[in-house]
């Protein structure tokens, strides 16, 4: 089980370092809702017929259907805020930002989950991590305003991202990752069906760029089926906190692959908090195998 957590783990910071500037081209010369709509409809239509081929059923009682909702919310509400926001931002800041995840999941985890994830140790990596993103998020003010409404659009997408991952572990309903994403996308690619009618009338673009083509096919095959995947078998198999130390990691990968593919700027501001965000791992790690070899 550890060699295959950890596989999974590696697995979800691979796919989330590329994800944050596929989903920037996946809306090249489309609407972002067009872009959302379109992996996620991909997505689902390739876990249906997984479940097919594996001969698996998804469970109807009351708490899977309150797993559905609440992994729906997170494929919903915080992807698609996530994904309007990717308009105005770089892309490895995407990343960047999602990485205040741990600090606010340690905390609705310490309230609703009763983990024992807030030690005074913990805490100081926290803020580490913290001081670390708003250095490196904080060149955004420099940029114009629609910048700045785009850091505040993924700050909200983070929350909701954290909050959905609490409920999830809350509610305890023991499905298989591949049950909880494709019955979360049930749900949530309809409500993707009537915000594409709502904001664009549900009229296709006239010609996709072969860039935005493959950026959806990658976000549909490969970041929503095997990386959401991965991500509740991890979240089925970790503390909520642990889970959520993976956006720590990622931001990292992400500026740079931004950098070296997309351009973007590598400032010394991001450089500090690059630095800062690394100490705050380091000091995690050390601090929670302790507890864990004292016993929690």
């Amino acid at each position: 089980m550890k060699i295959r957590l950890a596989l999974a783990y590696i697995g979800v910071v691979l796919v989330w370092t590329t994800t944050p500037l596929a989903i920037k081209w996946s809306s090249l010369g489309v609407s972002f809702v067009f872009g959302a709509t379109a992996r996620m409809t991909t997505g689902l239509t390739c876990l249906l017929l997984l479940l097919l081929l594996l001969r698996r059923r998804l469970p109807l009682n009351r708490l899977a259907l309150l797993t559905y909702l609440a992994v729906a919310i997170q494929l919903y509400g915080s992807m698609l805020i996530t994904y309007w926001s990717a308009q105005f931002v770089p892309s490895g800041w995407i990343s960047v930002i999602f990485g205040l995840s741990p600090f606010m999941t340690a905390f609705m985890a310490a309230a609703y989950l009763k983990e024992r994830s807030l030690g005074w140790g913990k805490l100081f990596a926290y803020s580490l991590g913290v001081g670390g993103l708003v250095v490196m998020f904080s060149s955004a003010l420099e940029l114009d305003e629609m910048a700045l409404q785009g850091v505040i659009g993924v700050l909200v997408a983070t929350f909701i991202h954290a909050a959905s991952a609490v409920w999830v572990k809350q509610i305890d309903a023991r499905l298989s990752a591949l049950q909880l994403v494709t019955g979360g996308l049930l749900i949530s690619v309809p409500l993707y069906f009537c915000t594409w009618y709502w904001l664009d009338d549900g009229i296709l673009p006239e010609t996709i760029p072969e860039q935005t083509l493959y950026s959806i096919a990658y976000l549909g095959v490969v970041a929503t089926t095997l990386g959401f995947a991965l991500y509740y078998f991890i979240l089925n198999n970790m503390q909520a906190t642990n889970v959520a130390m993976m956006n720590l990691m990622t931001p990292i990968m992400s500026l740079l692959l931004g950098y070296s593919v997309n351009h973007e700027p590598l400032t010394v501001k991001t450089i500090a908090g690059t630095a800062l965000i690394m100490c705050a791992l380091l000091i995690y790690e050390i601090v929670n195998r302790r507890q864990q070899r004292n016993g929690g």
